[in-house]
């Protein structure tokens, strides 16, 4: 297995990162974006995450440059789906599983594939504005999780 993080520091620097909107523009690659929402399911239980990622992706990204519209920036679908897909993959593994080894885990699974998510939505669909802005169920096939 291709080993992405090497420690538990290094997933607690990209959340804290996000969240105080001062992780450099290219740590914010696919592994961090899971590595970022994990660290936020497990230690924040006191917030919710569907509610309140959105608000933390919106303001990293103007933090950085990065324009939220109707073709970049915030995807509430892609947001939403991985969200669901983590909290799945958090109660299928230990309380005390170091998030960088799951993580590790999900970079070598289908899920490190960015487009992971075109099993279940077709690319129009995903990409739409509508599924920018608000959830849309996918088209192809039902969520697992």
């Amino acid at each position: 297995m291709k080993t992405v993080y090497a420690s538990e520091t290094e997933i607690i620097r990209l959340g804290e990162g996000l969240f105080a909107c001062t992780l450099p523009r290219p740590e914010w690659t696919h592994a961090a974006h899971f590595a970022a929402a994990l660290w936020l399911l497990r230690t924040r239980p006191d917030l919710d995450a569907p509610r309140v990622l959105p608000g933390l992706i919106r303001a990293y990204n103007g933090s950085v440059g990065r324009v939220n519209d109707d073709t970049g920036g915030y995807h509430e679908t892609i947001t939403l789906a991985s969200l669901r897909a983590l909290k799945g993959v958090l109660d299928a593994n230990p309380t005390d599983m170091p998030l960088y080894r799951i993580v590790n885990s999900l970079m070598a699974s289908s899920m490190g594939d960015p487009n992971w998510l075109l099993e279940y939505w077709s690319v129009a669909r995903l990409m739409s504005v509508e599924a920018r802005r608000e959830w849309r169920d996918p088209d192809l096939k039902p969520l697992p999780f």
